[in-house]
């Protein structure tokens, strides 16, 4: 029975990355919580996991915000390394 609980580190750390987007089942995360019980590098991994992944949302909703775009000399410089490429 307590078998089918058993995860390894590798799935571990998808189930993690599910959990993140809401795509993670709840046996799957049963799975996990077990899994952080023996194994503490995939508990870290998790928590580093969700910090970077609220850095990065912080960091996108500011450049939401922020209007870039290239100026005229740029988009020809650009069009210039792009047709070297394809030659």
């Amino acid at each position: 029975m307590f078998k089918n609980l058993k995860i390894t580190c590798d799935e571990a750390t998808t189930i993690c990355d599910k959990s993140q987007y809401g795509a993670a089942t709840l046996g799957e995360k049963v799975k996990l919580s077990i899994h952080f019980l023996r194994c503490k590098i995939c508990s870290l991994y998790t928590k580093q996991n969700n910090t970077l992944t609220k850095v990065y949302k912080g960091h996108a909703k500011s450049c939401k915000t922020t209007n870039r775009c290239l100026s005229k000399e740029e988009k020809e410089a650009l069009k210039i390394e792009l047709n070297k490429i394809k030659e």
